[in-house]
């Protein structure tokens, strides 16, 4: 309560403060726990209750060193003591096989593990050096610019150093033979490695060796270029880094254009289609009508039935997982009006507005809602363009009085359904109705 009253700015009350211990009594001291006669360490102030659980336990084991596998945690992992007797060691010699030279050397081992491999002898890997004969040499391996003592001598190194040409390279006889580079080594050894591949390989007889090929020219090429690029100034390594730069800008602007002419393109094509249905309505030939004020009002029906287009549903071509029921959203551009308009024909239709997005449904349910669209946009035209005959009829009538505006056939709407009198008998007339000027469209009589 105090903390409270500090926070909001009240003032302390005068009498005794309300505590728990005023209420509920003071509090037993809790006993300290004791495990195997001796009590609980308790944790210093300041330090962490993971740290002081990490350095204290209940057997007061200190922790282990490193890290151990044995399962128990930080306990270190005590010495079992038992009553058999131990295994004898007894200090015998062993002899690498890695050396030729017989060499003895001493060591304790087990006495069960006597007369056994040296156990680091698995990790002498040699690498396999082909051999040759005096025959196949003369067949086969004759080289411009290598003799056999120098070919013998690179092989040589090659099986003393395990294929280390630079070490090969630094211990190669110059004196008795001419420098050579590390790529002429390699070619030359690569080179009689696969002239033996391939003279083993007859019937009757197995290669071992691989048949290798190596480019002398591209690796002198290689090592060139990396001297050149270790080379480098500051200056140039700033110019190239600019280089860089200015390649990223110049590829950005080109993505740019391209995109910007691909828009271009699609408004072109959109136009292109919107003039086709134009052209193809131009070459039907439709019946003259009296009324040359109502023909222009006929046409712009015509051209908003023949530009009408059906709802474009969202195309689900990204990557990732995606629901089918979001192919069955409408698009944003329709727009409240039409979406309110669409939902109430399928309630007339007594159609599910969320029916079960299965691939047959989204289909049959999106075509159904592009043509309720299609019929929802053909009514509204179809409702403007006799609003406006009604409107030409009525400013006729306005100025020529004692006149009626007789309209063609083809522009009189149908008549409505006839409908029977109070008598029951069925053959009632249709009433005429009162126009009203700014109502809307209703039928006509002449």
């Amino acid at each position: 309560m105090a903390d409270i009253r500090d926070i909001l700015d009240i003032e302390r009350p005068t009498g005794p403060e309300v505590t728990k211990e005023a209420i509920l009594g003071p509090e037993k001291k809790a006993k300290r726990l004791i495990f195997n006669g001796t009590k609980a360490s308790k944790r210093p102030e300041g330090m962490a209750r993971e740290v002081f659980a990490l350095l204290y336990n209940d057997k007061k084991d200190a922790p282990p060193v490193f890290p151990t596998d044995t399962g128990q945690g930080y306990k270190s992992n005590k010495a079992k003591l038992g009553m058999k007797s131990v295994r004898p060691w007894k200090w015998t010699p062993f002899s690498n096989p890695a050396r030729k030279d017989n060499a003895m050397f001493f060591h304790w081992r087990r006495v069960c593990d006597e007369g056994k491999d040296y156990p680091f002898a698995k990790f002498n890997k040699v690498v396999p050096i082909p051999t040759y004969t005096e025959a196949e040499y003369q067949s086969h391996l004759v080289a411009e610019g290598w003799t056999k003592p120098e070919t013998d001598h690179l092989f040589d190194l090659c099986r003393r150093f395990d294929l280390r040409f630079v070490i090969i390279q630094d211990r190669y006889d110059y004196v008795q033979f001419k420098k050579r580079s590390i790529e002429e080594l390699k070619e030359r050894y690569y080179s009689v490695v696969s002239a033996l591949a391939k003279v083993k390989t007859g019937p009757g007889l197995t290669a071992e060796a691989k048949i290798y090929s190596f480019d002398a020219e591209h690796e002198r090429k290689r090592k060139e270029q990396l001297h050149r690029l270790y080379l480098r100034t500051s200056e140039q390594v700033e110019e190239e880094q600019m280089l860089q730069n200015e390649l990223k800008k110049i590829e950005a602007r080109k993505k740019e254009r391209d995109k910007k002419t691909q828009d271009l393109q699609k408004l072109i094509t959109a136009a292109d289609h919107q003039q086709e249905p134009r052209k193809n309505d131009k070459k039907f030939s439709r019946k003259k009508i009296q009324t040359a004020s109502s023909r222009p009002k006929i046409d712009q029906l015509v051209r908003q039935s023949t530009e009408l287009s059906s709802i474009k549903f969202p195309d689900l071509k990204g990557s990732g997982v995606t629901v089918r029921s979001q192919r069955m959203k409408l698009p944003a551009n329709i727009g409240q009006k039409k979406m309110k308009a669409i939902e109430a024909m399928l309630q007339e239709l007594q159609t599910e507005t969320n029916p079960m997005p299965t691939e047959e449904n989204c289909t049959h349910f999106n075509e159904l809602r592009s043509d309720l669209l299609l019929l929802y946009e053909l009514k509204t035209a179809m409702a403007n363009c006799e609003f406006e005959l009604q409107a030409l009829r009525h400013q006729y009538e306005a100025a020529n009085p004692g006149k009626t505006l007789t309209l063609p056939k083809i522009l009189q709407p149908d008549p409505p359904p006839v409908k029977a009198d109070e008598s029951g008998s069925g053959n009632g007339q249709v009433k005429n109705e009162i126009i009203d000027v700014v109502g809307s469209p209703t039928a006509m009589t002449g």
